[in-house]
C-alpha cells in the first residue's frame, strides 16, 4: 500500500504559487505602466553602466582614490571581492537553477528598453546580485561609504524592472544573493572591525594638547606623507612639522628630539623604524602618523586617521611596543646597532611585498603573493647566507617584531605589538629553488618552506 501526500496539498502549493507569481506580474506591469519623472533619461544610463561590474570597479577606484585612509582602501577592495563572489555564485548556479524567461517586453516603453536585451535567464538578477554585494562589502568595512554606495545600487536594481529585463522578485532575490554573498565572504575573511584589537599595554607619555611640544618629522618621498603633513598641521596646530627629503632625516630627527617633548613621524615603515631608533635613544616617546608608503606599524597599532593620532596625543594615551635589534646595523660592525617596529629582512622579501602591495587591491592578498614569485623568480637568484659555519641558498629571511597571524611570501597582521617574540620565517634556496619559492608563496600560512 502507498502513501502520498494529502490532494489538498500540492493545489494549495499551487495556489500560493499561482498568486506570488500573479503579483509579480502585476507590479511589473504598474511599473512598465507608469510614467516616473526623471527616470527615463537616467535608468537605462545607469543599468547598461553596470554590465560586467564596470560601474562598481570604477567605484572601487574612486574610493580608493578619495578615501584619506585605509580603511576606503580595504571597503573598496571588499566590495569587488564580494561582488566577484556573487557573480560566480549567480553564473555557476543561480542562472541555471529556475530556467525563467525575460519577461515580454509589450507594455514597456521603448524609450526606456535596453537597446541590447540580454540573452541569458531572468532569475535571479546578477545586477542586482552584484550591486547589493558590492555595497554590502562596502559598507561592512566602512559605514560612511556604504551610505554614498547604497542608493546606487538600489537604483541600479530598481532599474533592471524599469528597463523591462527583469520581473521584481527576480530582483529581489538577486539582492539577497548578493547581500549573503558579502556575508558568506565576511564569515571566511573577517573584516577589520571583527579582528581582535591589538594588545596594548599602556605606556607613560607627556598630554599634549593641540600638538605642543611636538615635533614631527615627514619623509617627502613616502607616499601620501605630505598629504599627511596638512592634516597634522590642521588638528595639531601647535606641533612643529619638519618635511624633508629622505637623505635628511636622521638628521632632521636628531634635531627634532633635542628641541621637543615627543618626536613624531610620518612616512614608511623605513622613516618610522629610523625614528624609533632615535626616540629610544633619546628616551623619549614617539607619535606615529598613518601615511606613507607601506605603514604597516601604523596599522598594526589601529591608528587609522590622523585625527585618532591626534586624540591619543591631546589625552596623553600611550602604549608599549616591543622594539626589535640587530648587529650589525646599516653601517656595518663598526657603526651602531640597527632598530626595527615592524620586521627584519634579508633577501627579496621586501620586493615581494612591494609586488604584493601593489596588485592585491586589484587581485587580493593570496593571488598577489603568488604573482610576487613569479615576478621575484624572472631576475633573482637566492643568496647565500652562513649559518653556524654552514653555506646554505636562502631565497628569504624574515624576522617579525612580534607575532604575525598570517605568513606567506608577506606576513598579515600583529594582534599585540609586546608580545616579546620574533617571528622567524625562512624560504630556502637549494635544490629546485624556484618551486621552493612558489610553494612558499601557493601555501599561504607556513612556518618554513619545504
Amino acid at each position: 500500500m502507498s502513501s502520498s501526500r494529502p490532494p489538498s496539498a500540492a493545489p494549495a502549493a499551487d495556489r500560493v504559487r499561482h498568486w506570488l507569481q500573479g503579483r509579480d506580474l502585476a507590479v511589473f506591469h504598474s511599473i512598465a505602466g507608469r510614467h516616473w519623472p526623471g527616470a527615463d533619461p537616467l535608468l537605462p544610463k545607469l543599468s547598461r553602466s553596470a554590465n560586467h561590474g564596470l560601474l562598481w570597479f570604477g567605484t572601487a577606484l574612486g574610493i580608493a582614490a578619495l578615501g584619506s585612509s585605509a580603511r576606503s582602501r580595504r571597503a573598496a577592495l571588499r566590495g569587488v571581492a564580494s561582488l566577484a563572489v556573487a557573480s560566480a555564485a549567480i553564473n555557476t548556479v543561480g542562472k541555471g537553477a529556475v530556467r525563467r524567461q525575460r519577461p515580454i517586453l509589450d507594455q514597456v516603453p521603448v524609450m526606456r528598453q535596453l537597446k541590447r536585451q540580454p540573452v541569458t535567464t531572468s532569475f535571479p538578477s546578477g545586477h542586482a546580485a552584484s550591486a547589493a554585494a558590492f555595497a554590502t562589502g562596502v559598507a561592512l568595512e566602512s559605514k560612511g561609504w556604504g551610505a554614498v554606495v547604497a542608493p546606487v545600487a538600489a537604483a541600479v536594481a530598481a532599474s533592471r524592472v524599469y528597463t523591462g529585463v527583469h520581473y521584481p522578485s527576480d530582483v529581489l532575490a538577486g539582492a539577497a544573493l548578493g547581500i549573503g554573498a558579502a556575508f558568506a565572504l565576511r564569515g571566511v575573511v573577517p573584516t577589520r572591525g571583527q579582528l581582535p584589537a591589538p594588545g596594548r599595554p599602556p605606556g607613560e607619555a607627556p598630554a599634549l594638547p593641540g600638538g605642543k611640544g611636538l615635533v614631527v618629522v615627514v619623509n617627502q618621498a613616502s607616499g601620501t606623507a605630505t598629504a599627511t603633513a596638512s592634516l597634522v598641521r590642521e588638528a595639531l596646530p601647535q606641533a612643529e612639522v619638519v618635511e624633508c627629503a629622505p637623505g635628511d632625516l636622521s638628521t632632521a630627527m636628531e634635531k627634532a628630539a633635542g628641541r621637543g617633548r615627543a618626536l613624531g613621524v610620518c612616512g614608511g615603515d623605513g622613516t618610522v623604524n629610523l625614528a624609533a631608533s632615535v626616540a629610544a635613544t633619546h628616551s623619549m616617546p614617539l607619535a606615529v602618523f598613518p601615511g606613507g608608503t607601506l605603514n604597516h606599524f601604523a596599522y598594526d597599532l589601529g591608528i587609522e586617521t590622523v585625527q585618532e593620532a591626534a586624540a591619543a596625543l591631546t589625552a596623553g594615551d600611550a602604549i608599549q611596543v616591543d622594539l626589535g635589534r640587530f648587529r650589525p646595523g646599516p653601517k656595518g660592525p663598526e657603526g651602531a646597532d640597527g632598530y626595527f617596529l615592524n620586521a627584519f629582512s634579508l633577501g627579496v622579501y621586501p620586493e615581494l611585498v612591494r609586488t604584493r602591495e601593489h596588485w592585491s587591491p586589484r587581485i587580493g592578498g593570496w593571488p598577489a603573493g603568488v604573482l610576487a614569485a613569479f615576478h621575484v623568480l624572472r631576475g633573482r637568484q637566492p643568496l647565500e647566507a652562513e649559518f653556524q659555519g654552514r653555506r646554505r641558498p636562502l631565497w628569504l629571511l624574515f624576522v617579525g617584531n612580534g607575532l604575525f597571524q598570517r605568513v606567506g611570501p608577506a606576513p598579515g597582521r600583529r594582534h599585540n605589538l609586546a608580545d616579546g617574540l620574533l617571528d622567524v620565517r625562512v624560504v630556502h634556496g637549494g635544490r629546485t629553488p624556484a618551486l621552493r619559492l612558489l610553494a612558499a608563496a601557493v601555501a599561504g600560512p607556513l612556518t618554513r618552506s619545504p
